[in-house]
């Protein structure tokens, strides 16, 4: 059990098989065929942070096919989440995300086996956490603290992880890339990760989600310090969710273990390598 300060609600919903026919997965189906969805239906994910990232990662990989899923966050919806983050509604103000995001997920697929936990992990929580097996776990935590909690459980029970590094301040979705923390730059964010993390005696061994654009530093905001956040850029709607894109398409990559087509070069650049030759 996680312990009495940790508010922890769990939900199984089943529906009847025969209501849908999975008809609703037919163009999944299309694309990476039956039996890599089903490697999706039976895998279990866990997402941590379900803010402008973590709630459209977990989205995607529910409309993915994702079968079990455990999704954590303990904030509420603010007024000041709408520009960017899932669950941020004029209707959800002052709402628990996790607990809107819930009934977001069950109303893409009602046979999602559903675990939530409504709290603001401290890093004592996680061993408790992780306890359970995960096939994936998606750190998208936006504070350096409890982030490095779960990176560095994670990595010693041996989970695949994918870490979200620092979206905000940002504004060009095109230069967001994957890569192994060890090889991420022009990002504060990743930079105080791999910082702290060397203390540690880690310096690589897990995917992140990052840009090299430099964040504006006019739109950085000074916080109070709740939650081990002391400071925020600004941030415009789509790259927190581009972000989120990116984790989740990491998950479901290697979860169906998938291998990409050969990209064919560019007409024009074949054109501009043959006029250099001629001259």
């Amino acid at each position: 059990m996680m312990p009495n300060d940790v508010q922890k609600i769990l939900y199984f919903y089943t529906m009847n098989a025969n209501t849908e026919n999975n008809a609703w997965q037919s163009r999944t189906t299309l694309l990476i065929g039956e039996e890599k969805l089903h490697r999706l239906q039976q895998s279990t994910m866990l997402v941590v942070g379900l803010g402008g990232v973590g709630s459209f990662a977990a989205e995607f990989l529910v409309r993915a096919g994702v079968g079990k899923l455990c999704i954590v966050d303990g904030d509420v919806v603010d007024p000041s989440n709408r520009n960017r983050q899932l669950p941020a509604l004029y209707s959800t103000q002052g709402k628990a995300k996790a607990l809107v995001m819930k009934d977001r997920l069950l109303d893409i697929n009602p046979n999602l086996k559903l675990e939530v936990v409504q709290a603001f992990l401290i890093p004592e929580t996680f061993d408790e956490l992780l306890q359970q097996s995960f096939d994936f776990v998606l750190d998208c935590i936006d504070s350096v603290t409890p982030k490095l909690s779960l990176i560095e459980k994670t990595l010693q029970r041996k989970y695949p992880l994918v870490s979200s590094m620092g979206a905000g301040g940002k504004m060009d979705p095109t230069l967001i890339k994957v890569a192994d923390i060890s090889m991420t730059y022009n990002c504060p964010f990743a930079q105080q990760v791999r910082k702290r993390l060397k203390k540690q005696n880690i310096y690589s061994g897990f995917e992140t989600v990052f840009s090299p654009e430099v964040p504006d530093p006019t739109s950085l905001l000074l916080t109070d310090g709740s939650n081990f956040k002391k400071s925020a850029y600004g941030t415009i709607s789509y790259i927190p969710a581009a972000f989120g894109g990116v984790c989740a398409s990491v998950a479901i990559r290697s979860i169906i273990q998938w291998q990409p087509n050969e990209v064919p070069q560019s007409p024009y650049l074949k054109k501009q390598k043959k006029k250099r030759k001629q001259k």
